[in-house]
């Protein structure tokens, strides 16, 4: 609730000023202006042109405007006069004792007096250009202000020939009421040797037809208020993303770790018959597989239908004893009945079949007991099949002293074997397999 307060308030601003947005701001920013200007003068920054207009084609120079004094809604023509044309310091001496800096025509610094007889009209328009330096620049727009002028053109310096700086004030500045602007030092340069080189005069002086103007982008008016939209929006966004980002990583986890479906439906599964297991391959599709009935009260010991596939009846290897004596599913912690479809995990772990491929398949690939990774190949330990062929007697002998030899060099041989068990099926398999390929 108070992070959309903000953002209506904002919202509300906007609408005001998309109609008109030079009057909305000077509405809500004439007292910053007053009180901050070089604030104001630091974010509000606009471009401006001065142009001598009495050239064909007219000379344009960039210019930027001051944070204090009036501001040009409408381009503001005049004549240009250097303060150097018709001003000199004045004579009091109580005025240098009061002020910080020198009196200087050329910088337009206070205070000044006219000399001679020629002097600019006041009730002319005319524009004052003075350079940069020598005091603050309020002190040179009240200077101009105080002789007349409408507007006043301040040039750079040597120092900083290409700054196009902002002029503002740090301090009190509501008494200038002229227009106030700044141009580069070789324009202020060119600017001077053109009015030297003029032939047209004003009040016996010669002189330049001026024309100042502001231009405001619609970036500028709307710039602020979308910086602080996407201040307070940035951090919002960061945390969404990161949201997204830990949900897909989370997700590409979970399926990680979960089993493969075609997996899982590719291990063996049992019925009990209640007296025995009924041994089944995984052989047949998962949906061939679902249809095999369930119902307790059916014979199985009769055999399958024709129609479903062979089960497998025996083992190619030989099974620990526990296998063959497990009587409850560890997850549901019931018995098996008569007719439970179980399914039989490479560790030799078995469960009720929904209930774990519900497991494996959207849970983990890991067995509920032993925690076997179902997807990794089971090395199980090779046996001699009934039906293979015997061997001689010298081959077997043979066979078993190679089969000592490497036992006893073997590093392995040393740890004494713990005996398989539930818990723990497959550590004898995976030592009797290292042993045999070490033979």
């Amino acid at each position: 609730m108070f992070h959309l307060l903000p953002l209506l308030i904002l919202s509300g601003l906007a609408l005001e000023s998309r109609s008109h947005p030079v009057d909305w701001l000077r509405k809500y920013s004439s007292s910053g202006r007053e009180e901050s200007s070089w604030l104001w003068g630091w974010a509000w920054a606009a471009d401006g042109t001065v142009s001598v207009v009495d050239r064909s084609p007219p000379v344009t120079f960039p210019a930027r405007p001051a944070s204090f004094g009036a501001e040009l809604s409408d381009p503001l023509l005049g004549y240009v006069i250097p303060l150097t044309a018709f001003t000199v310091p004045c004579n009091d001496p109580t005025s240098n004792l009061t002020s910080h800096h020198r009196a200087n025509p050329a910088l337009g610094c206070p205070q000044l007096c006219v000399r001679g007889r020629h002097a600019p009209d006041p009730s002319e328009s005319w524009i004052a250009l003075v350079q940069r330096g020598g005091c603050p620049f309020i002190e040179k727009a009240r200077q101009a202000q105080q002789l007349g002028a409408r507007a006043i053109v301040v040039g750079g310096d040597r120092d900083n020939p290409d700054a196009l700086l902002n002029m503002y004030s740090e301090r009190e500045s509501s008494d200038v009421v002229i227009a106030a602007t700044f141009i580069r030092y070789w324009d202020y340069v060119e600017l001077l040797s053109m009015i030297s080189a003029s032939n047209t005069t004003h009040s016996g002086m010669q002189t330049l037809s001026l024309l100042l103007s502001t231009e405001y982008s619609a970036w500028e008016w709307y710039s602020p208020i979308i910086t602080f939209i996407a201040i307070l929006l940035l951090p919002s966004v960061l945390t969404f993303v990161t949201l997204l980002v830990h949900r897909y990583r989370m997700a590409r986890q979970a399926q990680r770790d979960r089993a493969p479906e075609a997996v899982v439906h590719s291990l063996p599964w049992r019925v009990w018959t209640g007296t025995g297991w009924e041994k089944h391959e995984a052989t047949c599709p998962p949906t061939v597989c679902r249809d095999i009935p369930s119902d307790p009260d059916l014979d199985l010991e009769q055999g399958m239908d024709n129609t479903a596939p062979h089960p497998s009846t025996s083992h190619d290897v030989d099974l620990p004893e526990w296998v063959e004596q497990q009587v409850e599913c560890a997850i549901c912690l019931e018995m098996f009945a008569k007719g439970d479809r179980v399914r039989v995990l490479p560790c030799y772990h078995m469960f009720h079949m929904d209930e774990v491929d519900e497991w494996l398949i959207h849970k983990k690939k890991l067995c509920p007991v032993c925690k076997m990774d179902v997807t990794c190949p089971h090395l199980s330990t090779p046996h001699v099949s009934h039906g293979a062929p015997p061997h001689s007697t010298e081959e077997a002998g043979a066979n078993a002293d190679d089969r000592a030899v490497a036992s006893a060099d073997s590093p392995s041989s040393v740890r004494s074997r713990s005996p398989a068990s539930e818990r723990t099926p497959l550590l004898q398999d995976n030592t009797d397999h290292r042993y045999e390929e070490a033979s």
